[in-house]
Parts: C-alpha cells; sequence; structure tokens
C-alpha cells in the first residue's frame, strides 16, 4: 500500500515481487529482469511481439540501455546540469517548479519529456544518487547512483540497484534526506549494515503493470482484484 493517489497507472494497493540477491548488483539485477519478462511475454502470448493500445511492443534481448542524463538530453535538450534550462523546460511543460529543488525539477522534466517517449522495453540507468539514498554510487561517478528502472509503453515496471552497504554512507544519505528532523532517520538499519551486509543486488518490479501489457488493458483497475471506487451513487 502506498498512498500516492489514483490514475489509470496507480493504484494504493497494488502487487509487487521483490527480491534481494548476496554477491549481486544492478548488471545481475537487469539480466534477472530481462530474463523474467520475457519467460513470462513468451509464455503467455507464445513469442516476444504483443499489441499494446496502438503500439506493437518487441521483448526481443537485448533491451535497450540509456542513462537518465542521456534521455533529458535526447528528448528535453537540455543538461541536467543547466539549472536555468531545465527550469525553464520543465515550466514550459507544466511543472509547478516554484517550490522544487534543482533535481526534483530535473525528475519532474524526465517524467514530462523522456518517460511518454519510452515505449520499446528501456533499461534507464544512472539516477542521480541524490534521488536513491538506498543505492550505491557509481565508482566513477559518484554522482549518480548505480540504480535502472525499467520503463515499457511509458510506464515503469521495474526499479533495482546495487544496495548500498556502507553505514557511514548510508548515515550521511538519511541525515540529508532528514534535512534536520533527527525522527525521520532509520538507526535500527544503519546499525545492521553496520553488522555487515554483503554486495547486494535488489530488485522490485510491479505485477500489475506487466498484467497490463500482457493483456492490453489502458487502466490498472482492469486487472487488480478489488480497485478503489467510488460509492455506488456518488459523483
Amino acid at each position: 500500500f502506498r498512498n500516492e493517489g489514483i490514475s489509470t497507472r496507480h493504484n494504493p494497493e497494488f502487487t509487487m515481487i521483490e527480491i534481494y540477491e548476496a554477491y549481486s548488483d544492478f548488471g545481475g539485477m537487469m539480466r534477472l529482469g530481462e530474463e523474467l519478462v520475457t519467460a513470462v511475454v513468451e509464455a503467455v502470448n507464445g513469442g516476444l511481439v504483443l499489441p499494446y493500445g496502438d503500439a506493437e511492443l518487441n521483448f526481443s534481448p537485448p533491451w535497450q540501455r540509456a542513462r537518465y542524463s542521456d534521455l533529458i538530453r535526447e528528448y528535453a535538450g537540455v543538461d541536467v546540469h543547466d539549472t536555468e534550462a531545465t527550469a525553464e523546460k520543465a515550466a514550459r511543460l507544466g511543472a509547478d517548479v516554484a517550490n522544487l529543488s534543482h533535481d526534483e525539477i530535473v525528475d519532474e522534466l524526465f517524467s514530462r519529456a523522456a518517460e511518454p517517449n519510452l515505449i520499446q522495453p528501456t533499461f534507464v540507468t544512472h539516477f542521480p544518487a541524490i534521488m536513491c539514498p538506498l543505492a550505491k554510487p557509481d565508482p566513477d561517478d559518484p554522482e549518480v547512483a548505480l540504480r535502472f528502472e525499467l520503463f515499457v509503453a511509458g510506464m515503469e515496471i521495474q526499479n533495482a540497484y546495487s544496495e548500498l552497504n556502507d553505514p557511514i554512507e548510508q548515515m550521511k544519505r538519511f541525515e540529508q534526506q532528514a534535512g534536520g528532523d533527527a525522527s525521520k532517520i532509520d538507526r535500527d538499519f544503519v546499525e545492521a549494515l553496520e553488522h555487515g551486509l554483503p554486495p547486494t543486488g535488489g530488485f522490485g518490479m510491479g505485477i500489475d503493470r506487466l498484467a497490463m501489457l500482457l493483456l492490453d488493458k489502458q487502466s490498472i483497475r482492469d486487472v487488480i482484484l478489488f480497485p478503489l471506487l467510488r460509492p455506488e451513487g456518488k459523483d
């Protein structure tokens, strides 16, 4: 359950599969995610090409891989480090940027400009590290995280990363995210990391959205057992 509102692609109650694998990383989770979905699509559909709305989705591996910043540059025409240009572009696309941080503005830009164009299966990689408090930073570029999201038909289907297992760095991330509110810091989690966590890959996949693709449904309400509905007789 996540209280994040309702739309054709969001429901407060949803079904997901979550996996953790010791001595793996986001690359291993990417291989797992690709193999898992292609196996399901082929078993249900009899092949790896299936219709979805007006599109024809091709799940034949290997799927496209693209960096978060590159997709924003391609579809929004701005560099993610250009504060003024990203804010202006996001505002032109309808985002209310007045009270947003630069990273939140960039994420609005990704959602509005890039996501709708990710129709074929695409692994989006290397999100800003500040947006990924539980993910390891890229050793070659600490500003980005070893994380991916799989997008199909403009929808996020999977989210995975190399789990951050450094307790000192994790505490720094929590403190940064808490913004001075110590009650928001999960000290038990940090203590658990101090006892030791091996390199680990973490993976999550939305089952309902995958069902939407398999069944060619445009609304998540069509694939969940008990969708949240208005009371009968209410506008």
